[in-house]
């Protein structure tokens, strides 16, 4: 990773309990500790009242006054906020009108040159659960850097940190990928003072074949498998200077695999790729990255290939 200099904290407007401001603001700090003095945290809101735009009552100019009016409220509450903080870290408070938060927060991205969105996460009440909103989505899959996603685990040191990779394909995207995503997590473990952890999923036969092929051996076809995950993942992590101990690579679906290593080493940090496709091939990357992230109670940082062009940079 270049060492994020420029941060972007995503404000949830419905609280005063702002996990992505202070998340944003532990990085910093890590960041600043290992010696880099320039680092700049921008605290974002987006706000909108559609009822501000639709009154006929009012003009123009009178439409403005009110919107600017309502900016400078929110401006005071996050500077209260910010202020109730108490850290050296250098804040910036910015808040737009905007009725479509997820472009806001990407202009801003693409605008300014930001080298990771920090955005928190919303919990279910009754059902416990993360609840993604479709701003969540449309960040994941549109910003051109990469997205923090944070939830309630704390980061605490000596931690565990889980690259997700793909080590089984020969397809140069997955590949400088994993490299990407391994990279990412050593820095970060430097940072952190974490442990890095690699999980590699792989499918076992599929069912069609063991059905419509009764003299199919399902086990020795799962032993091949499993035989050249493993032998991909030692020679990745070899690599890398990681412990052979501390990879992980097992049969079944990416999302069932990662939850499962990550709660088996109590991770606080998954690190994985969304692969920066359109049409069907996207839709069906984009889901399991999408599984993987419903399932972890840990943060997230999701990353996108090099050369990966926003959406929103195209129009």
């Amino acid at each position: 990773m270049e060492t994020y200099q420029n941060i972007l904290a995503i404000i949830d407007p419905t609280t005063d309990e702002q996990k992505a401001l202070k998340r944003a603001i532990e990085l910093a700090a890590s960041i600043k500790e290992s010696g880099l003095e320039k680092v700049k945290v921008s605290a974002f809101l987006t706000i909108f009242d559609f009822s501000y735009e639709m009154t006929t009552i009012l003009s123009s100019d009178e439409r403005d006054v009110m919107r600017q009016s309502v900016i400078k409220d929110k401006e005071s509450w996050l500077n209260g906020i910010i202020d109730e903080l108490k850290t050296s870290i250098n804040i910036e408070c910015q808040v737009v009108w905007h009725n479509r938060p997820f472009e806001a927060i990407i202009e801003q991205v693409i605008e300014h040159n930001y080298d990771i969105v920090i955005k928190g996460t919303h919990q279910h009440d009754k059902l416990k659960s993360v609840v993604f909103t479709p701003t969540d989505w449309h960040i994941l899959r549109k910003c051109p850097c990469p997205v923090l996603l944070v939830k309630e685990h704390e980061w605490p040191e000596n931690g565990n940190i889980i690259a997700a990779l793909n080590v089984g394909s020969d397809e140069e995207e997955h590949h400088s990928l994993n490299v990407k995503i391994t990279e990412e997590a050593k820095q970060l473990a430097s940072l952190i003072q974490g442990n890095v952890h690699l999980v590699n999923s792989f499918p076992g036969t599929p069912v069609n074949i063991a059905i419509e092929i009764p003299e199919f051996n399902s086990a020795e076809y799962n032993n091949t498998m499993l035989k050249h995950h493993q032998q991909a993942m030692i020679s990745h992590a070899e690599q890398f200077n990681i412990n052979v101990v501390n990879t992980h690579v097992e049969e079944g679906l990416p999302e069932t695999v990662i939850e499962q290593v990550a709660e088996q080493v109590d991770a606080e940090l998954v690190i994985l790729g969304t692969v920066g496709r359109t049409g069907i091939s996207a839709a069906l990357i984009g889901n399991t990255a999408e599984h993987v992230i419903d399932q972890l109670n840990c943060d997230v940082l999701a990353l996108k290939p090099d050369g990966y062009v926003s959406p929103l940079q195209q129009e």
